[in-house]
């Protein structure tokens, strides 16, 4: 295991994966760089990482998680987080709790100020995950396999629209 301690000036931001960017029709609306802190720290069964977002910008988009629970802890700047049909504001000292659920716990941080938002991220890491987009009727599904104590060997991810399913029985 790494050390169990890290200072916040010793972390790196980097933009989202490859696989992952942004498309240029959502990059007006989406952008943030991330410091993965979790495996810094040897975390196991808790994910960590701090998220920056500019002004006038969300790190996501709306979505709710089927299994996994997660806090966000406002560092740096101002914001508004969507939680369900609800708004409210944010600043450096909030804590959101985003429940597992339905459409009634979507939520989504948006950048509102003049300055960077940043926020400590902690969610629970079970697998596998389901997650769901209102706005646009999409969700996601994800399972990922890793080595007990070891980094993650193997993610099966899909993404689809809810009315785009197949038959349990078609093509067999």
């Amino acid at each position: 295991m790494t050390k169990p301690v890290i200072n916040i000036a010793e972390i790196e931001f980097k933009p989202r994966a490859a696989a992952a960017a942004v498309p240029a029709a959502a990059a007006e609306r989406f952008e943030a760089t991330f410091a993965r802190i979790g495996p810094l720290v040897g975390a196991r069964q808790l994910g960590y990482n701090i998220t920056a977002v500019p002004p006038g910008k969300r790190a996501f988009p709306r979505h709710s998680h089927r299994v996994n629970e997660e806090m966000f802890f406002v560092l740096h700047g101002t914001g508004a987080v969507k939680i369900g049909a609800d708004t409210y504001p944010l600043r450096p000292g909030d804590i959101v709790s985003c429940l597992a659920g339905g459409p009634e716990t979507a939520h989504q941080i948006i950048n509102t100020g003049h300055e960077e938002l940043r926020y400590l991220a902690v969610s629970t890491q079970r697998t596998p995950e389901i997650w769901e987009y209102p706005d646009s009727g999409k969700f996601g599904v994800i399972a990922e396999f890793t080595t007990p104590g070891g980094p993650q060997s193997d993610a099966f991810p899909y993404f689809g629209h809810l009315n785009s399913g197949v038959g349990y029985w078609d093509s067999e």
